[in-house]
């Protein structure tokens, strides 16, 4: 039987936990229940379009709708639904393993499949942690990571994410792997105080806690190409280049968190391509399947492999639905379509344009900053300079922003992960039309919060 909008909203009260969301909210306020999606859109179960402006969660690269990733999927299935990759292969996965493998920088020819993000991170620090116990540095335990970062949600994950706030519920149980340092905030940065240029001290920084840790006992620095949380931080020039130098100084493996920067969101296939560095292992998710099935995993260098080659050796690792042969073949017919439409170069060649609709937002006194690269940006929001209090910030975003952007027919996000931010990443799809309707709400919603705050 259909439910009827009234009957989605009310089951949703009674049944429904939305992730990271609070109950209360969903038992007082009107849920919004997305029921159907085409290209840069999506219509609720009332029947109401809305620019998806954050492809769904950093996800939907190619858009929605696209029958040619729901005729794999359902070739698919005809064929062979599930198999695992537990001793035995399939042959979407191996495919798949092939095509990534030959878009990958560098020599990361190997890949290890999982369902998501958290499970590509936490696999990445189980694969280090076992390469290093496998060559006879068993010490090498550690993390360096980035405050404010979001890496996911998985205990192991969760160690290596910098945001205390989500970290709080679950300690002791979190193990205290993980040392946190310096953003690339470039608008808040107290490192480079008095300079008129980056002086790259939050890379030197890196390089602080690998010697305060103790060298030897560093596993891996895990980065994402650009910051999501906080807002969309990018990298000075030079800073990769220097990270990359300093792992390789004291032999720690460098982790590109791309499971938000892969798959054309900066404008190429993957985050360290376009910043210009090379990687030991990639994580990736969301956009490798646009979202049409759950998949993530893990690139790594071939060098990595090497102990794993023995006789008897083993990587203790697995997950049952890692490369499911429905999200393998979704994949690929995903990529097919990247390909053939360019998607990483669509995006480079309008990324100009995307930015400059949106920097004509900054003569707006709410406005701070607008930051970014690609299709992926975060405006950080200010009170004319000065900070919101923590209860301005939650009325600014949770009570007033988030409702009447979505009255006004915008999905985006306005995040409090740090100083307030909306952030943006449309499908990869959107063009000139959708970023001239973006700027346009933002601009009404901005203005009108402004004279709210009577500030």
């Amino acid at each position: 039987m259909t439910m009827t909008a009234d009957e989605l909203e009310q089951a949703a009260a009674d049944h429904l936990w939305l992730h990271f969301s609070r109950l209360s909210s969903v038992d007082g306020d009107a849920l919004t229940v997305i029921e159907r999606g085409d290209g840069a859109y999506v219509w609720d179960s009332t029947g109401k379009r809305y620019l998806d402006g954050l492809a769904g969660l950093f996800v939907s690269q190619v858009g929605h709708g696209r029958r040619q990733l729901v005729e794999a999927g359902a070739e698919q299935m005809g064929t062979l639904a599930y198999f695992p990759l537990w001793t035995y292969a399939h042959p979407k996965a191996i495919e798949l393993a092939a095509r990534l493998a030959s878009l990958a920088p560098g020599d990361l020819d190997r890949v290890f499949f999982t369902t998501g993000g958290s499970e590509a991170v936490e696999s990445a620090w189980k694969l280090a942690r076992q390469y290093f116990v496998a060559i006879g540095q068993e010490q090498r335990t550690k993390v360096i990571a980035r405050r404010t970062a979001y890496h996911g949600t998985t205990l192991g994950a969760l160690s290596i994410t910098g945001l205390e706030p989500i970290k709080g519920p679950f300690l002791p149980l979190l193990n205290g792997q993980t040392r946190h340092v310096a953003t690339t905030n470039k608008l808040h940065c107290e490192l480079c105080a008095g300079s008129a240029t980056c002086t790259l001290a939050c890379g030197d920084e890196i390089e602080a806690a690998i010697l305060a840790e103790g060298p030897e006992t560093v596993a891996a620095v895990y980065l994402e190409p650009v910051q999501n949380a906080g807002g969309c931080f990018v990298p000075a020039d030079g800073y990769w280049t220097r990270v990359r130098e300093i792992c390789d100084r004291y032999g720690v493996l460098l982790v590109s968190d791309e499971v938000i920067c892969a798959y054309g969101r900066l404008g190429a296939w993957f985050g360290a391509e376009r910043l210009g560095y090379q990687p030991d292992m990639i994580t990736f998710a969301k956009g490798v399947t646009s979202g049409y099935a759950p998949l993530g995993g893990v690139l790594v260098s071939e060098r990595l492999t090497e102990p794993f080659r023995e006789p008897k050796a083993t990587f203790l690792h697995g997950i049952t639905f890692a490369g499911h042969p429905v999200s393998c073949a979704v994949a690929l017919a995903n990529l097919d379509v990247m390909a053939e439409e360019d998607l990483p170069g669509r995006v480079r060649a309008l990324e100009p344009e995307f930015r400059a609709s949106l920097e004509t937002l900054a003569d707006l006194p709410i406005v701070a900053e607008v930051r970014g690269m690609g299709y992926f940006y975060g405006i950080e929001l200010t009170k004319a300079g000065d900070a919101f209090t923590a209860d301005e910030s939650e009325w600014l975003l949770r009570q007033f922003l988030s409702r009447r952007l979505l009255e006004l027919g915008l999905i985006c996000r306005a995040d409090d992960r740090g100083d307030p931010v909306i952030q943006l990443s449309p499908p990869l799809v959107a063009g000139p039309e959708e970023f001239d309707f973006i700027t346009t709400v933002l601009r009404q919603a901005l203005l009108e919060a402004w004279k709210e705050l009577g500030a």
